[in-house]
């Protein structure tokens, strides 16, 4: 049987414990070194994926193809970039946050800005697949109406970097070699 004084030590053993955990899960993020280069290598690939992914989209859009095979083309295409812009968004994600001044509000500039890429591409890809191909100049009157559409919820899902200036991040990011 155990004592009230080993009870007590019991409770306080695991206080402790608990507190450690918690000061350990909440601190001591990454450095602003290991957070851009993180960040870096997740947006690398995903610029090369959008640039080739809008090359191709805006090929398709001018192709002599049926509105049946654009529809088609063009819903792979923005699914395509949707997937993308979620894998990115992921591993920023994975990066956690910096461990720097405004590190929270930065990550999270990051997050939201790929959240709102990946749900406007998303948004065009449905948007397109709802289209009827049986008229073909409504069809593309409507793949216009949804690229413009996505135009302008990719160029206001912009990171807006006025809040954002982290002196240690903008070293960072102008320092290692996997932002270069």
């Amino acid at each position: 049987m155990r004592t009230p004084r080993a009870a007590a030590a019991g409770r306080f053993t695991v206080v402790l414990c608990t507190i450690a955990l918690l000061v350990g899960a909440c601190g001591g993020g990454p450095t602003p070194q290991v957070w851009a280069a993180a960040v870096c290598k997740a947006l690398a690939p995903w610029r090369s994926e959008i640039g080739s992914l809008t090359r191709s989209t805006q090929q398709q859009m001018t192709a002599k193809t049926s509105p049946a095979q654009a529809k088609e083309n063009l819903v792979r295409l923005l699914r395509g970039a949707e997937k993308a812009s979620e894998t990115a968004r992921k591993k920023v994600a994975e990066a956690g946050v910096p461990d720097t001044d405004k590190g929270e509000a930065v990550s999270r500039g990051f997050l939201t800005s790929l959240t709102a890429v990946r749900d406007a591409y998303g948004k065009a890809s449905v948007s397109i697949a709802e289209l009827d191909t049986g008229q073909p100049a409504e069809f593309y009157q409507g793949v216009r109406a949804a690229v413009d559409t996505l135009n302008k919820e990719y160029d206001a899902s912009s990171l807006d970097t006025t809040e954002l200036d982290s002196v240690e991040l903008q070293q960072a990011f102008d320092e290692v070699p996997e932002c270069r």
